[in-house]
């Protein structure tokens, strides 16, 4: 066992008595050495459970031989941070956290890790430290929250409280229904009740093979989550013995598989940069072009909140991410997983509980997935929209520009007595990995728009993230990015953009001479961060296309 090396031996005794000191018996030092990586904090509700699941890991742990030792991992919660500052350092705590967890996993010679955190940003930052030190891993997440109820009716936080918002400033609601809402939308610990960041890579976190069955959606707080984190203890110890690592688990057959189930649930286009940074951690290359071939062959399935009908709940009790696997398995390729089962076998175990809620291949929602990748002069390496909302009424969308320096420039001209003409694209640029830094959210706009009236006739192009809408046509992840020369920065008022969805293009209509002419002229706009995390973050970070990791 790797953790042989810190307590076998005469030069170990120095290490032995240390363990001693921390509670360990002699007969202790025989038995694996598991990390519990614990995601808490009190500052949201994702993280709420965390420490009551990493006891029931813990005595999963001890009850199959071997010994647990928790350490703690930072963590945000996207919601939280939405709309202010906080939202630039999401993506390089991801970073931070992944070598926060190397760390402890090498300076300890761990043998095993069992990953327990709530949020996409923890979860994914743990999983890439554990991926790269390449020790056998279970992931726990905290499971989707259960909706709001108010008036007989469920409600998700994405979605209908920003509609109370919207109704708010319209008059139509007092702030007294605004609060009334705000203390019945979340009703208790949980990650999103709909698709959004942390629930859509859960659920591919369990389609990668990493977590056990449902784990990705049973519900927070229940004890079918207890039960999961208790038998992931167990199962970690013995996959120790087997030397079933991250590396046999997470092939390319993994990958596209977990692709599949992101389009069929029309999943957040943040998983996108999640999925290659965990692969570039096993030497895989996840190209946009793959995911974009995937999403030409992958129905979707499911009609989740914010954008559908469904909750979370309603995916769990339909059969969850097996049941999912169980459509999909035509197109599946099969591969290993930290149960019993490969993935095939879970396909074909599985059954489908609610025809509806997940539909079979040949009744799909839709007939691509949920997400399309687009190309053209306006991003050669790329960009992504989400296909939903206005997107099915509306497919392609000529318009001109209104550019925009960054978000809060848009949001003031947006929230302005100006009003914005119909068939208007809003560039908001420098908001990229290097440009924000920290590729933030463009949410706080979406409002604003909401209540002009202007999701059904305004599209965005950026090179930040786009959020999960409720509605509307936005292109996000724009790469190369403003910030760093891309034609993002070339763009000016009033030029012609044209997306189209069918044909995967997106193009600015200005000849190549006239770009070569202001690219000649072009100079990065001042950005004021000269140092930390963000400043250490936007020299370090690779573009969004390749996951807005650190480079090499």
């Amino acid at each position: 066992m790797r953790s042989d090396n810190v307590k076998k031996g005469d030069a170990r005794s120095p290490q032995r008595a240390l363990l001693h000191a921390a509670g360990l018996l002699k007969s202790d030092f025989g038995k694996p050495f598991i990390g519990l990586a614990v995601g808490n904090n009190d500052l949201a509700p994702g993280h709420g459970g965390i420490v009551e699941l990493a006891r029931f890991a813990e005595k999963g742990i001890h009850s199959a031989g071997g010994y647990a030792f928790h350490f703690g991992v930072p963590g945000i919660s996207e919601d939280f941070v939405m709309g202010h500052g906080g939202a630039r350092y999401s993506l390089p705590l991801r970073e931070i956290i992944a070598d926060l967890t190397e760390v402890m996993i090498e300076a300890h010679h761990l043998d095993g890790l069992v990953i327990i955190a709530g949020s996409a940003i923890t979860t994914v930052g743990m999983l890439m430290g554990a991926v790269r030190a390449d020790v056998p891993t279970i992931v726990v997440t905290t499971g989707p929250m259960l909706p709001g109820e108010a008036h007989h009716r469920r409600l998700t936080l994405d979605s209908d409280l920003s509609a109370a918002i919207v109704q708010l400033r319209q008059g139509k609601i007092s702030e007294a229904e605004l609060a009334s809402l705000e203390l019945s939308v979340c009703p208790g610990a949980g990650e999103g009740q709909g698709i959004d960041n942390a629930t859509t890579m859960a659920c591919l976190i369990e389609a990668l093979g990493l977590s056990f069955l449902s784990c990705g959606t049973a519900l927070a707080i229940t004890a079918k989550k207890k039960r999961i984190a208790y038998v992931s203890g167990m199962r970690i110890v013995q996959m120790v013995r087997e030397e079933l690592t991250p590396s046999k688990i997470l092939t390319k057959a993994a990958f596209e598989n977990a692709i599949r189930v992101g389009l069929t649930l029309c999943g957040s286009t943040a998983s996108l940069l999640h999925l290659c940074a965990i692969a570039r951690e096993v030497g895989l290359e996840l190209p946009l072009a793959l995911f974009d071939a995937l999403s030409h062959d992958t129905p979707q399935l499911t009609d989740l909140k914010p954008n559908g009908l469904y909750f979370l709940e309603d995916l769990e009790v339909a059969g969850g991410i097996p049941a999912i696997l169980h459509r999909l398995r035509p197109k599946l390729k099969d591969s290993p997983t930290v149960s019993d089962l490969t993935t095939l076998g879970i396909a074909e175990q599985s059954a489908v509980a609610d025809e509806d809620v997940i539909r079979p291949l040949s009744r799909p929602y839709r007939r691509e997935g949920g997400i399309a990748v687009l190309r053209g002069n306006l991003a050669p390496e790329g960009c992504v929209i989400r296909q939903t909302g206005l997107v099915f009424r509306k497919r392609r969308f000529r318009g001109q520009a209104l550019v925009f320096d960054s978000e809060q420039e848009a949001l003031d001209r947006v929230a302005s007595a100006q009003q914005v003409p119909p068939e208007t694209i809003l560039v908001i640029r420098n908001e990229g990995p290097v440009g924000g830094p920290g590729m933030r959210e463009i949410d706080r706009i979406l409002p604003v728009m909401l209540d002009q009236g202007l999701l059904e006739n305004v599209a965005i192009v950026t090179d930040g993230r786009c959020p999960t809408l409720p509605q509307g046509f936005c292109v996000g992840h724009v790469s190369p990015e403003a910030a760093v020369g891309g034609a993002l920065a070339l763009v000016q008022n009033g030029d012609i953009i044209e997306i189209d969805i069918p044909e995967r293009k997106i193009h600015l209509d200005v000849s190549e001479e006239e770009l070569q002419a202001r690219k000649a002229q072009w100079t990065p706009s001042p950005r004021p961060v000269h140092r930390g995390t963000l400043a250490r973050y936007r020299e370090l970070v690779s573009p969004a296309s390749r996951g807005a990791v650190f480079r090499r």
